[in-house]
């Protein structure tokens, strides 16, 4: 027979531990789970801090057709003012990659902590790369190190084409006329592409090119996939000779040379003189008699006018017209000589008055003079007027013979 002896302040133990166990055993892994979940909740706030350094890109691969430039665009970011220093490996020497900032190639950058610093890295692809080049982008501080891979594949089917096309490549019309030409320039590749234009015409001409919606812009940027408007002006110098002209178009875009060609055919010039033959501007003649007046038509341009009609304006009630009121046809440098039949009103009183002669032809070419136009008194009036006088004479005569004697 065995005696259990308790010393005094002494815990029980065997069996009674034996019956609290399990509830023991539970609540010392409840108090460690606890514990475990504060220590965690301490440490919290340090391990979901900001990175103190990260560089990114929204596109770290691309890609790119044989001989394009690209371009990565790259924010540098600390959690406190920072020099970070910067790096490129992997590029192939023939690549000519360089890291800009601030329009300076670099290999550091300041951040101030607060704001993310913005990096490119520019690369040449040659015209004969193919398949992918990875590369990596090493930012450094005192005490870290952050590396930003980069991958560009060439592949030759996404190069594109550039075109250069004239709604209208073709324009006809006098040379007094100014010929003004609407281009689209498309960019079908997959860069933007920066461009400029200049056009350039035949010696004398007066040519320019000019980017639509750039003000007194010398180059524009035409997005991947979009187009351009250009509108090209061209002015033939006096004078100049009927036939067809060329204006060259060249745009530059990127890497690229468009050419294109507009064409300009110069019907001639039209113009037409109105004179009198012997060159005086007046004319004269009774009320209400036909007085011819003499006119020549001369064509001083360099191209036929044709259809020409002759028009007289003149005050109300008086009558002009033409022994040929219309002519076909007269050729460049030629004249023709035809005669305006001027009748004032019978009414008209005696004085000065404003006769206009016009002549229209076509393509749009007229001209016109102004003549004074004297109406003189009526002979028929002076023979009254003598008439009269001999009456009174022979009567003053009759007169005197009769009672003159008395």
């Amino acid at each position: 027979m065995t005696t259990e002896c308790l010393v005094p302040g002494a815990r029980r133990t065997g069996w009674a531990d034996a019956r609290r166990g399990p509830r023991a055993t539970l609540r010392r892994t409840l108090v460690a789970v606890a514990a475990g979940a504060l220590g965690l909740a301490s440490l919290a706030p340090a391990a979901l801090a900001a990175d103190p350094l990260t560089i990114t890109t929204p596109y770290p691969a691309i890609v790119v057709a044989p001989g394009a430039h690209v371009s990565f665009n790259v924010t540098v970011t600390t959690t406190g003012a920072q020099r970070v220093a910067l790096s490129l490996s992997g590029a192939p020497a023939a690549w000519k990659a360089s890291l800009h900032g601030g329009g300076f190639v670099i290999d550091a950058i300041q951040t101030n902590g607060t704001d993310a610093g913005t990096v490119r890295v520019d690369l040449d692809v040659p015209a004969d790369a193919t398949g992918i080049t990875r590369m990596t982008l090493a930012a450094s501080t005192p005490s870290a190190t952050v590396e930003l891979p980069l991958q560009v594949t060439a592949e030759a089917s996404v190069a594109g084409a550039v075109t250069l096309k004239a709604d209208v490549p073709s324009l006809k019309g006098p040379s007094t006329q100014t010929f003004n030409f609407n281009l689209t320039l498309s960019n079908g590749t997959a860069e933007d592409l920066t461009f400029s234009v200049n056009a350039q015409g035949p010696t004398g001409w007066t040519v320019q090119a000019n980017l639509t919606g750039q003000a007194q812009a010398a180059s524009a940027v035409v997005k991947a996939g979009a187009t351009s408007a250009v509108t090209v002006s061209a002015t033939p110098p006096d004078g100049v000779a009927a036939g067809s002209y060329q204006i060259q178009v060249v745009a530059v875009a990127g890497e690229r040379t468009i050419e294109g060609a507009l064409g300009v055919d110069i019907t001639g010039t039209y113009t037409l003189s109105v004179a009198t033959k012997d060159g005086r501007l007046n004319g004269h003649g009774a009320a209400g008699n036909v007085t011819p007046l003499a006119i020549t038509l001369t064509n001083t341009g360099t191209a036929d006018i044709t259809n020409l009609k002759l028009t007289g304006t003149a005050p109300g009630g008086w009558d002009i017209t033409f022994d040929k009121p219309t002519i076909e046809t007269i050729a460049a440098g030629q004249s023709v000589d035809l005669n305006a039949q001027v009748k004032p009103s019978s009414d008209a009183i005696a004085g000065d008055y404003t006769v206009t002669i016009s002549a229209s032809g076509d393509p749009s070419s007229r001209d016109s003079m102004e003549i004074r136009y004297t109406v003189e008194t009526s002979i028929l009036w002076g023979l009254v007027g003598v008439a009269l006088i001999v009456a009174v004479g022979g009567g003053l005569w009759w007169v005197f013979q009769r009672y003159g004697r008395r």
